[in-house]
């Protein structure tokens, strides 16, 4: 969860309702000017960095649209530098190598003639092959649980709580937490979390837009699970967090626009650095991708 290259400010006012609606639409509708070149735009709002999430989410969309008959497996990607939401992004696709079946891009996100943005991607032919998969977890399903409005009463307070206005600002994807004990500050807390998300409105029938949908998605809570066990989150004012690199793994065909589990969990954190993975799993319980992601999370007692 950052602005692509630095942290974000998560009590910033919300966009409107008719901005956030188009958002995901909007974001992805890149702008096609040379071969394997492409500019994107960041919606309106007052956050003063572009979301890791839409950079993610644009390249791999950028880079499935030089890809025909054949759907991302995997990407890998690094954060360079903070993003200016008032100035496009333009990206340009590397045609690294076009196999029988593999396909290989990289990409670059560009602005104000600086690299701000980095992410290799991988495509496969569709075959068959051997199945296994983890079990999703056993989890409330997301009708039971709190929607956002609920969550953000869970919160209220006379003071400004960063918390609730997280959940009072409405976005383009709809977040339900399992544990909600996660947010009441215990240190004895094992460092996992479980979240289910979709997409709040219809979405169209390409995979590729489901896909880069879901890459969105997967950069909005993955950092924080690596401060769980530490009674912290990155809403806490006196942690400096930031995204350093991110990793998305897709595995079946999945809807954005139905609700996912996102199971999260931190192994490690140390150094200033978080590491943290996720799982994420269909209604139906099909494993359809995984995460990894590792974070600044640095401890900054001169920011309380």
């Amino acid at each position: 969860m950052r602005a692509a290259g630095r942290s974000v400010n998560l009590t910033a006012m919300p966009p409107t309702m008719s901005q956030i609606s188009a958002s995901l639409t909007a974001i992805l509708d890149l702008e096609p000017l040379e071969r394997n070149l492409f500019r994107g735009r960041s919606p309106k709002s007052t956050w003063p960095r572009v979301f890791g999430g839409q950079v993610i989410a644009q390249s791999l969309y950028a880079a499935c649209k030089t890809v025909e008959d054949r759907q991302p497996h995997s990407l890998h990607a690094y954060f360079l530098l903070a993003g200016d939401p008032e100035v496009p992004i333009v990206y340009e696709v590397d045609r690294l190598r076009d196999g029988r079946s593999f396909t290989t891009r990289r990409v670059l996100a560009i602005q104000k003639g600086e690299a701000i943005f980095a992410m290799s991607a991988s495509f496969h032919v569709d075959e068959p092959g051997y199945e296994h998969q983890m079990p999703m977890p056993k989890v409330p399903m997301p009708e039971e649980l709190p929607d956002r409005e609920e969550m953000a009463k869970l919160f209220n307070s006379p003071q400004p709580n960063p918390l609730q206005t997280f959940y009072q600002r409405k976005r383009p994807i709809e977040i339900r937490p399992v544990e909600l004990e996660r947010y009441r500050g215990s240190a004895n807390l094992e460092p996992k979390f479980n979240v289910w998300i979709r997409a709040i409105e219809p979405l169209p029938d390409e995979p590729a837009f489901h896909q880069s949908v879901l890459a969105y998605a997967s950069d909005l809570l993955l950092l924080d699970s690596s401060l769980i066990a530490h009674g912290a989150t990155v809403f806490d004012q006196k942690i400096q967090a930031a995204s350093l690199d991110h990793a998305l793994w897709f595995h079946r065909p999945f809807r954005a626009d139905d609700w996912l589990l996102y199971s999260q969990d931190s192994p490690s954190t140390s150094g200033a650095r978080g590491f943290s993975r996720g799982l994420i799993f269909d209604r139906q319980g099909r494993l359809v991708a995984s995460v990894a992601q590792e974070g600044l999370v640095r401890p900054r007692p001169d920011l309380g």
